[in-house]
């Protein structure tokens, strides 16, 4: 009987040990969060953040001439208090879905009036706003790709590469 009670406890810790061990995992693109200000309204961007892990991002992972959700998981979104004068073009108050279609030396930026839309489900009537802007090689290689909203733009920047969307 004690062999049996040894047993059943060393199953125990183990399957313990084992559930504890898989909660702490990281997942593989964690959820994030940008906030920020741009001429008094408030800006927050939610997306998950994935990572380059060795792999050839720009043009294959994420290919050129194709929609993709600006991130991980789920819709990446972009909310903003007041309205916005994105490129030159105005962007009402709200939350939108965000989209990008990279190219070799630049972007499209979809503003998608529907939150919750995916890139998968994503046409044309779902469009807010889009611009083109020309990406720039970034300082350094960012392993996790990252939002950062600055004084008069908001970057997004993952690789080799900074995608900078000018906000006034």
């Amino acid at each position: 009987m004690k062999l049996f009670s040894k047993a059943v406890m060393l199953f125990i810790a183990v399957l313990a040990t084992s559930l504890m061990s898989a909660q702490e995992q990281k997942p593989a693109s964690p959820a994030a969060t940008a906030m920020g200000k741009i001429n008094g309204a408030s800006i927050t961007i939610e997306y998950s953040s994935p990572s380059v892990k060795g792999r050839p991002i720009w043009g294959e992972l994420v290919p050129y001439g194709k929609i993709w959700r600006a991130g991980a998981n789920k819709p990446t979104t972009f909310e903003t208090t007041k309205l916005l004068m994105v490129e030159g073009k105005e962007l009402p108050a709200g939350k939108y879905a965000l989209y990008v279609i990279p190219e070799k030396d630049s972007a499209t930026v979809i503003f998608g009036k529907d939150p919750s839309v995916g890139y998968n489900k994503y046409d044309e009537s779902y469009k807010q706003l889009s611009v083109v802007v020309k990406t720039k090689k970034a300082k350094e290689m960012t392993e996790n790709l990252v939002y950062s909203i600055n004084k008069d733009n908001v970057t997004l920047t993952w690789d080799n590469l900074d995608i900078p969307v000018n906000i006034k």
